[in-house]
């Protein structure tokens, strides 16, 4: 992860005894090791010091550690290896227990919202605001993948002035389309799941990006923040465009070749570059007056070339 230039990587952090029961039903039928989500969960849990070993790892690597937290005795676990900040799952909106042990910490909560209607957002923004904890939001769409109809970009701009907040976008497309779309759009934060290759085996597999993708969409979101601060004074801009402005501009030429005492018409001028002589927007500066010399077609008219000239 690292090496695609992310920020952080997030992991989840699944304790079966403190958040599941045996009813706990497969969102995606997986191998039949595991009869029901409780076993699965069970099965892959990791001790404390395993979490505390890839937080470690993680921070070796110079990306920040997140884990998304399903149980208040996961957030007691990962808040004991220090972890910066709450990653709160979309489906743990009506979770209060979960959100009030997380606010005790002080620490931001990042919100993703992918099942969640206004109204149950607007009570989680007023329990941050009461609890005076930084929160930012996710537009979330919970399905796998994620149609692209159904990314929902417009809500990132609804976030942003309804709550006046930092936005992301937590994808499940498996494209690499939203987030550069997100990015452009001035999003904050963008999450996503990414694996090694979309032909390997998992639930997730099918909305996830690669590594490669990943690095593509963090290098375009470097570019991106880089333009994004560097705003151009469009006029001083020109202005330093001197040079190029006349090569690619007109001057005014001859149309053939006139003999001194010639009374210019229009008929006579043509545009030609470079536009270092006399601009052709001022050709009717210059009809009606006589040339004080014999003025051929292969190079521009120049007001040294024109009795009476007013410049």
């Amino acid at each position: 992860m690292a090496d695609s230039g992310a920020d952080a990587v997030k992991f989840q952090t699944h304790i079966a005894t403190a958040e599941s029961t045996k009813d706990d039903t497969f969102r995606i039928k997986m191998s039949g090791q595991d009869a029901t989500r409780y076993d699965y969960w069970k099965r892959m849990e990791f001790t404390k010091d395993q979490w505390k070993e890839l937080a470690a790892h993680a921070k070796e690597k110079g990306l920040v550690f997140l884990s998304s937290a399903f149980s208040v005795e996961a957030v007691e676990l990962l808040e004991e290896i220090g972890m910066p900040a709450w990653k709160v799952g979309s489906g743990e909106f009506r979770s209060s227990e979960l959100l009030q042990a997380m606010m005790k910490t002080g620490k931001p909560i990042l919100f993703s919202t992918g099942m969640s209607h206004y109204e149950e957002i607007d009570t989680a923004v007023s329990t941050f605001k009461k609890a005076d904890v930084p929160f930012a939001l996710f537009q979330c769409t919970s399905q796998y993948p994620t149609p692209l109809e159904n990314v929902g970009l417009n809500v990132l701009d609804e976030y942003r002035e309804r709550y006046n907040c930092p936005v992301g976008l937590s994808d499940h497309s498996g494209s690499m389309h939203p987030a550069l779309a997100a990015i452009a759009r001035g999003a904050d934060l963008i999450e996503l799941h990414v694996t090694f290759d979309k032909e390997m085996y998992g639930p997730d597999t099918i909305a996830s990006v690669t590594f490669d993708e990943m690095a593509f969409i963090c290098e375009a979101a470097e570019a991106i923040s880089h333009m994004n601060q560097n705003p151009v004074d469009k006029d001083k801009m020109a202005d330093n465009m001197k040079d190029m402005r006349n090569l690619f501009t007109k001057s005014i030429a001859l149309a053939s070749l006139q003999k001194a005492g010639t009374i210019l018409s229009e008929e006579m001028l043509i545009p030609k570059k470079p536009g270092t002589g006399i601009p052709y927007t001022s050709k009717n500066e210059v009809i009606g007056l006589a040339l004080k010399q014999d003025v051929d077609s292969d190079r521009l008219l120049n007001w040294e070339d024109i009795a009476n000239a007013k410049t």
